[in-house]
Order: C-alpha cells, then structure tokens, then sequence
C-alpha cells in the first residue's frame, strides 16, 4: 500500500512531506513503547504512535522507517518537523485511536512485523 493511500484511509493530515508518498509500504507497527519498535518493526515500514517527542524520529531514523502516523490527533512540535525534513521522513497526524487505526491498515493486507529472528 502507498503511503498515500494510507494518508487516505487513515484520514490523515500530512504534516511532513518526506518525498516518499508514492513508496509502497508492507508492514506497520503500532506502539507507544520505542523498545517495542526496535524489536518488531521492519525496515521501510510505516509506524503509527501515540507518543510525541523526538525519541521517534530518532528511532525512526534507526530502523529505516518511511512515515511516523500520529495518532488521536497528536501534533508533532517544529522540532520533530524540523528533524523529519532533514531525514525525509514523512509525517502525519491521525484523529483515529490507535487500534482503530491499525486495525483499518489490517483489513486492507497491511500486516506487522515478528520478533527480529524468528
């Protein structure tokens, strides 16, 4: 699924143009806890979160994730805007609760990682 049409589906407004929106995307993580993405996320996923502060654009950078969804509405500060542009990573703020979301991207195929190695 293209991260368009995820921004789509999720009814998501872009904050953060990372000149991927055309990239398609198989995986995606939904998780508040970074250590929980560093464990099942795969690369070039998409992840969507409840929390806002730098630490997921960094963990983002690390794992090579294309999109960061913010859910219930959470507004990423010119800070992390400013980070994600220098990285191109593109992102976007959802209105939709965190399982709602998730469970939108499942019913369209979009499936999630498993614990790295097994």
């Amino acid at each position: 699924m293209k991260i368009k049409d995820i921004q789509g589906l999720l009814e998501a407004k872009l904050v953060v143009d990372g000149g991927n929106m055309d990239l398609d995307i198989h995986y995606a993580c939904g998780a508040d806890m970074m250590s929980d993405v560093l464990a099942y996320l795969h690369e070039h996923s998409i992840l969507l979160t409840g929390l806002c502060n730098p630490q997921v654009v960094r963990t983002a950078e690390m794992m090579d994730i294309e999109c960061i969804v913010f859910v219930r509405g959470k507004q990423p500060d010119e800070n992390m805007k400013s980070m994600a542009m220098e990285r191109n990573l593109t992102l976007m703020v959802s209105e939709y609760r965190m399982f709602t979301a998730c469970g939108k991207l499942y019913e369209q195929g979009m499936r999630g990682g498993d614990v790295r190695g097994r």
